[in-house]
C-alpha cells in the first residue's frame, strides 16, 4: 500500500512497533502461570498487566516532547537500547517486585520508540494520507500482537529468559539500522512548559479523552481475559488463540479504518467499534463454553480495529489545529493510550477481585456503551476534528 513514507523507513517503524506490541503482549498467556508461581491475587495481577502502560504513562509527553525537540531518529535509539535492557531483566526475574519494575521500564522504553516511530512516518508522510498511514502503521504494528501470545506460550515451555533475552539483540540490530536513516530537520523551539500549556486545549483534551477510552477496553481485557479463559479450561495456548486471531482481524482493519477517515469524519467507525467491543465483552463475561468465549475475543478486535485508528487521527488533527509538532500527537497517543490501559487494568482487577468476573466485565461493557453513544449523538461536532 502506497503511504506516501519512504518504504526502507516504513519498513523500519513497523518493525520497531511490532517488536514492542509483541512482547507487550507476550505476557497474556503467561499470567495465569505468573498469578499461581508468585501466589498473587488478582488485584496484584492488575498491578502487573499495568505496570508497562503505567511507564508509558509518565514517559508519553516527554517522549513526544523529545521526538520533536531531539528528533525522533535519537529518540528510537534510546528507546530500543532501554527496551533491550528491561525485556532481558524481564526475562530473568525471579520475584513479583522485579517483573514489576522490569515492565514498568518497558513501557518507559515502549514510549520512546513508539514517539520516535510515529513522528518519524508523519513527518514523513506527503499528499494527505496521514490517516492511511496511521491506519497502515497501526494494522502492522498489531501484527506484532499475533506473534506476543505464541511467544508467551513459547516461553512457558522453553523459558522465559530466552524468549525475552531476544528482545535486546533484536533492539540492536533494529538501532543499527534506524541510524543510516535520514529524518526530517524541523524541530520545535518551544519549551515543555509551552507545549503542556497548548496540549491544554479543548479539542486536544476531547481527542486524547477519546483515545483513552478504547485504551480502557484494552486495559481491562487484559486482565479480564486470561482469568476468564483460563476458568474456562483454557491453558495458554487457548488464550494465545484467541488474542493471536483477534490481533490479526484488527490489523486487517486499521488501515481500512484510517483510509476512511481521510475523506470522512472518523465518529462513524470510533463508535461503532465501541459497540462491537461491548457487546462482545458481554459475550466473554457470560460465555459458559470456551469456543464461544474464543469467538468473543475475536468480535472484541473487530471493535478495538474500528476504535483505535479513528481516534489517533483525530488527536494528530487536533494536535496540528493547535500549531504543535507532530510529536506531541505521538505523547499524547501515548498518554491516552496507557492512562487507559493503567486504569483499565487496576479497575477491572479491583472489580474482579471484589465482585467476581462477569460484574467486572459489564462494567466495562457499560462503560464502551455510554462513549459509543455519547460520540454518536455528538458526530457532528466531533467531525470538526476530523478536517
Amino acid at each position: 500500500m502506497d503511504t506516501g513514507v519512504p518504504r526502507r523507513l516504513f519498513v523500519v517503524a513497523s518493525l520497531i512497533i511490532v517488536q514492542d506490541l509483541a512482547f507487550f503482549a507476550a505476557i497474556l498467556p503467561l499470567l495465569p502461570e505468573y498469578v499461581r508461581e508468585h501466589g498473587l491475587s488478582e488485584a496484584e495481577a492488575g498491578v502487573l498487566t499495568a505496570a508497562y502502560p503505567a511507564g508509558t504513562l509518565l514517559a508519553s509527553l516527554p517522549s513526544g516532547f523529545l521526538a520533536a525537540r531531539i528528533g525522533p531518529r535519537r529518540t528510537v535509539l534510546i528507546g530500543l537500547m532501554l527496551m533491550g535492557a528491561a525485556s532481558f531483566t524481564f526475562g530473568l526475574a525471579e520475584s513479583a517486585a522485579l517483573l514489576d519494575g522490569a515492565r514498568f521500564t518497558q513501557g518507559v522504553a515502549g514510549a520512546m520508540t513508539w514517539a520516535g516511530a510515529l513522528t518519524w512516518v508523519i513527518e514523513a508522510e506527503a499528499g494527505g494520507r496521514r490517516g492511511t498511514v496511521i491506519g497502515t502503521l497501526f494494522g502492522i504494528g498489531i501484527a506484532g500482537a499475533l506473534l506476543g501470545p505464541p511467544l508467551g506460550a513459547l516461553a512457558e515451555r522453553v523459558g522465559t529468559e530466552w524468549v525475552f533475552g531476544s528482545v535486546l539483540v533484536l533492539s540492536l540490530v533494529l538501532a543499527l539500522v534506524a541510524a543510516g536513516l535520514p529524518e526530517p530537520g524541523a524541530r520545535t523551539r518551544e519549551s515543555f512548559r509551552d507545549v503542556v500549556a497548548a496540549l491544554g486545549r479543548r479539542p486536544v483534551l476531547i481527542a486524547s479523552a477519546l483515545l483513552a477510552v478504547p485504551s480502557l477496553e484494552l486495559g481491562a481485557t487484559g486482565v479480564l481475559i486470561p482469568l476468564q479463559l483460563d476458568e474456562l479450561g483454557g491453558g495458554a495456548v487457548a488464550i494465545a488463540a484467541g488474542f493471536t486471531i483477534g490481533a490479526a482481524v484488527e490489523a486487517s482493519l486499521a488501515p481500512l479504518a484510517g483510509r476512511y477517515t481521510d475523506t470522512h469524519s472518523w465518529s462513524g467507525p470510533y463508535a461503532l467499534g465501541l459497540a462491537v467491543s461491548a457487546a462482545a465483552l458481554v459475550g466473554i463475561g457470560l460465555a459458559a463454553g470456551l469456543t464461544f468465549a474464543v469467538v468473543a475475543v475475536v468480535g472484541l478486535s473487530v471493535g478495538a480495529g474500528l476504535a483505535f485508528t479513528p481516534a489517533t487521527k483525530s488527536v494528530s488533527d487536533s494536535v496540528e489545529t493547535a500549531g504543535l509538532h507532530q510529536g506531541m500527537t505521538a505523547g499524547l497517543t501515548n498518554l491516552g493510550w496507557s492512562g487507559g490501559e493503567v486504569a483499565g487494568a487496576l479497575v477491572a482487577g479491583a472489580a474482579a477481585n471484589g465482585f467476581g468476573l462477569v460484574p467486572a466485565f459489564i462494567g466495562v461493557a457499560a462503560t464502551l456503551t455510554l462513549a459509543a453513544g455519547v460520540t454518536w449523538l455528538g458526530r457532528r461536532r466531533a467531525s470538526a476534528f476530523s478536517a
